[in-house]
């Protein structure tokens, strides 16, 4: 019995000393209505774009300023100026949930039609990151060169926690459809992800930008699935997520393609030099419908997720 008492007792201090905070609008309660009117030359439709904001509605062609009021958070949906054309392309929208709201992200094919004839096409997943998106983009050369990616910052949570749901088609067939007019279709198996990453980051003389990997956590869905609450995903520091069971080489360094602004305000890619246990500098989370690289995926694959928040061992 004493023996008992005492495993009660340490596990009631355990879960004391453990605390979860909520990333500010991790709640999915609060969002932005863009009202983007397309140029007449592909449609001219009013297409409706969501940010996960401060409430506000927007009805002008204009650039959204990510990043103010503390807000962490940019979104894959996003308006084009291309060569005097306004788009919109949206894949983010806030969806109900009980009484609130969650996030919700789809994989599509999305087109740009031009006189009746369609003349680009591109696969877009769903995806929510912290950090900014430069609006309006010019250009699908480089998707990775509008995002800012991560946010400053130095604490050292043991994990990230949310709810999520998750639709996934099962299919071993994915679509290449990087603005071509006629999409291939390859092998291969699409599944939403969400990760974390903390870097310790900084600038050469020549402007470049370097990081190490501090933490890593992540996890892929290849299944559909109800409503999982309050879903960890443990993060581990230094280079201990390379010694897991689980480890894939896409968790690895440099597995995905992150730019960010320097001090010159330039984008410019960050490079992983390795590992490292020293304090970060940086949060890269990332949500998405799907888990290859941008215009590639499955259509028809849906992730939703609340209530994004990281725990501390205090």
């Amino acid at each position: 019995m004493g023996l008992y008492l005492c495993s009660i007792f340490f596990a009631l201090i355990v879960t004391a000393q453990e605390r979860v905070e909520l990333l500010p609008y991790g709640d999915m309660e609060q969002w932005a209505v863009r009202y983007i009117k397309e140029s007449g030359i592909i449609g001219g439709k009013t297409r409706i774009l969501y940010a996960i904001a401060p409430t506000d509605t927007i009805r002008k062609n204009a650039a959204f300023e990510y990043g103010k009021n503390g807000n962490p958070w940019t979104v894959s949906s996003a308006y084009a100026h291309v060569a005097g054309i306004d788009k919109a392309s949206g894949s983010v929208s806030p969806a109900k949930r009980g009484t609130g709201w969650c996030c919700r992200m789809d994989s599509k094919m999305d087109s740009v039609i031009a006189l009746g004839i369609i003349k680009k096409r591109v696969m877009v997943a769903g995806s929510i990151f912290t950090g900014i998106t430069l609006e309006p983009i010019t250009s699908a050369d480089d998707p990775y060169g509008v995002i800012d990616m991560g946010i400053p910052f130095t604490r050292r949570p043991v994990a990230m926690m949310l709810d999520y749901k998750a639709k996934i088609e099962e299919s071993d067939q994915i679509v290449y459809a990087k603005a071509v007019a006629k999409p291939t279709i390859q092998k291969g198996r699409d599944a939403a992800e969400m990760y974390i990453y903390l870097q310790k980051r900084w600038e050469d003389k020549d402007g470049k930008l370097h990081a190490m990997r501090v933490g890593t956590g992540y996890e892929r869905v290849y299944h559909s699935t109800d409503w999982k609450n309050d879903h960890r995903i443990p993060i581990y520091y230094g280079d201990a997520i390379t010694r897991q069971t689980h480890y894939k080489d896409y968790m690895g360094l440099n597995a995905h393609t992150f730019k960010a602004r320097n001090s010159k305000k330039e984008m410019t890619l960050v490079t992983e030099e390795g590992y490292s246990n020293d304090a970060p500098t940086h949060l890269v989370i990332v949500c998405s419908s799907g888990c290859y690289e941008a215009f590639v995926g499955h259509p028809g694959n849906t992730l939703w997720v609340d209530n994004i928040r990281l725990v501390y061992n205090d």
